[in-house]
């Protein structure tokens, strides 16, 4: 019996394992989105993440806060694809956005910063009339990270106090992968011993060692789950604020 088009179409995909050629509208998913008030229009550095200034700033202040795909704190750094479906406004490629924060709000999956939400109009006349909506239909899906020339840092929380307390925010994190805990080594034990999850993607430790500090990242993406470990070690006098890097890229 001879196979039709769409049939024939279908095998290829299947064989050939090539999920490019099948991809379709069906690899966004229907929500809505609205957008938050900021002075400059940037993110916030209050935001649940824990990222402090990083969350302001990073990928041009295009940011946002989710709410279902806040994952308990390891949505946290995730990038999205966001585009509205009002044809005379909004533009067909829409905005890439870094989670940076937790927010609720009308049936919304998406609280956008002014500069996010401004990137779904098409021009800045459009960009306008979206603002005057406050909030509109979306589709999003999750798209992969691009930090070029960044490895993964582990910033030392400004709440740290050397050698008592220790946390560290994770930063950077390429590609679509979630961070879902953070261990520290003990030379003593000769082991790897948890570090606490105290929100978003702050880790933290009441009982530091007292010497360098080498740090292992538990990851979870499409290949699966699986821990990398930093190839620096952070030293012993580490102080609150200061962000080291890792040396690890995940892609």
């Amino acid at each position: 019996m001879e196979l039709s088009f769409t049939h024939q179409l279908g095998l290829v995909c299947v064989i050939l394992l090539l999920p490019q050629l099948c991809l379709s509208q069906d690899s966004f998913t229907d929500s809505r989105a609205t957008y938050y008030g900021s002075p400059d229009c940037y993110g916030t550095p209050r935001g649940a993440c824990g990222f402090g200034e990083y969350g302001r700033t990073v990928n041009d202040g295009s940011v946002a806060g989710v709410s279902k795909l806040w994952k308990n704190g390891s949505g946290c750094g995730a990038c999205y694809q966001v585009r509205c479906k009002i044809p005379q406004y909004c533009d067909e490629n829409g905005a890439n956005v870094v989670v940076t924060d937790y927010g609720e709000g009308d049936r919304t999956d998406f609280i956008m910063s002014p500069r996010g939400y401004s990137r779904l109009g098409r021009n800045e006349d459009a960009s306008a009339e979206l603002f005057k909506f406050g909030v509109v239909d979306i589709e999003y899906k999750r798209v992969p990270c691009m930090y070029n020339g960044y490895n993964i840092v582990t910033q030392v929380h400004e709440q740290s106090k050397n050698p008592d307390y220790f946390a560290v925010v994770v930063l950077y994190v390429d590609g679509m992968f979630d961070v879902n805990a953070v261990e520290m080594w003990q030379e003593d034990c000769q082991e790897w011993m948890p570090m606490r999850r105290a929100y978003g993607v702050v880790f933290d430790s009441a009982n530091p060692p007292s010497g360098e500090i080498y740090l292992r990242f538990q990851v979870s993406g499409n290949g699966g789950v699986y821990w990398v470990q930093s190839k620096n070690a952070i030293p012993s006098d580490w102080k609150a604020g200061v962000a080291y890097d890792t040396m690890v890229q995940l892609n």
